[in-house]
């Protein structure tokens, strides 16, 4: 069963294997100069989305194809090329270029002590509008979220406890779409992963499956092209 149709894993793909340095069929180093040929890339490729769509543990995701080992260190390998956050990178580009990132306006939600490490990832998209405001729930109603804002230079529109908030109905449906389109990654629903390098990969692998499926949708109306899908996705 396949993880995501083919007309959003074969773009993936296509730009994946760009950023992948080409390996030998049969390792040189092997002293019978023989061995098993490498197992391809894209095998492992389709292999983590189903890791990262279904949940499922690397045992249960292995096959004839490939074993759960070579699937573990086949991540390592390109966890450590940084592939994975060059890739998250290279789709927010595209959706800048294309839509355009609305960034005077964002909206924060998750795990409160995260919230400065949060903000300054910002720095990571270049040029930042003169005044941006960070849109958050009740559950940042305190002195050190406002704290944290003014040392950044950010506005901070914040939900008071106990009181309806109609802000919440406004500019932070955003941020939590998005972690409802999250949610639909098992990977990262129910994480078992014991590794922040590997938990941050398949974050970062997520969010560029919906930056991609994202520009598709909005695609479908305006172009054509081979593999496009029969119907609006």
């Amino acid at each position: 069963m396949p993880a995501l149709p083919s007309w959003l894993t074969d773009p993936l793909w296509d730009q994946f294997a760009a950023l992948l340095p080409q390996r030998p069929v049969y390792d040189p180093a092997h002293p019978l100069g023989c061995h098993r040929p490498r197992i391809r890339d894209r095998i492992i490729f389709d292999k983590l989305l189903q890791l990262l769509r279904f949940g499922c543990s690397y045992e249960a995701i292995a096959d004839t194809t490939c074993s759960a080992t070579t699937i573990r260190h086949r991540r390592n390998e390109w966890i450590q090329l940084g592939v994975f956050a060059q890739l998250r990178h290279i789709a927010l580009e595209m959706y800048d270029r294309i839509v355009g990132l609305v960034l005077d306006q964002i909206a924060v939600d998750g795990s409160s002590p995260l919230l400065a490490p949060t903000l300054d990832l910002l720095d990571e998209f270049g040029p930042l509008p003169d005044a941006i405001t960070v849109h958050l729930d009740a559950g940042y109603d305190s002195g050190k979220t406002r704290t944290t804002l003014d040392e950044r230079g950010l506005r901070g529109r914040i939900a008071h406890k106990g009181e309806k908030a109609p802000i919440q109905a406004t500019q932070r449906w955003h941020v939590e779409r998005t972690h409802a389109w999250q949610n639909a990654f098992c990977r990262l629903a129910r994480c078992y992963e014991r590794r922040t390098e590997v938990v941050n990969a398949f974050f970062d692998f997520a969010d560029t499956v919906i930056t991609v499926r994202s520009l598709i949708r909005r695609a479908w109306t305006t172009h054509r092209w081979e593999g496009r899908p029969r119907r609006r996705p």
